[in-house]
């Protein structure tokens, strides 16, 4: 059979990888959200800022 560029046998690998990395980078932004909203409750701050961010920010990594 030919390769051609309708061939969705073709492109399944991609999408499943890309599917996966979107996921994963929601995952990550979900968490870090989660946590950035904890540190800021903790501060007894109101708004969550970019330290807030920073803060938890080398804990989140080791953790993933």
């Amino acid at each position: 059979t030919q390769n051609t560029g309708g061939n969705s046998e073709f492109w399944k690998p991609r999408v499943s990888k890309l599917g996966m990395y979107y996921y994963d980078n929601c995952l990550y932004a979900t968490e870090a959200t989660r946590r950035a909203v904890k540190q800021a409750d903790s501060e007894d701050c109101d708004t969550v800022d970019i330290e807030h961010f920073e803060k938890i920010l080398p804990q989140l990594l080791l953790d993933f």
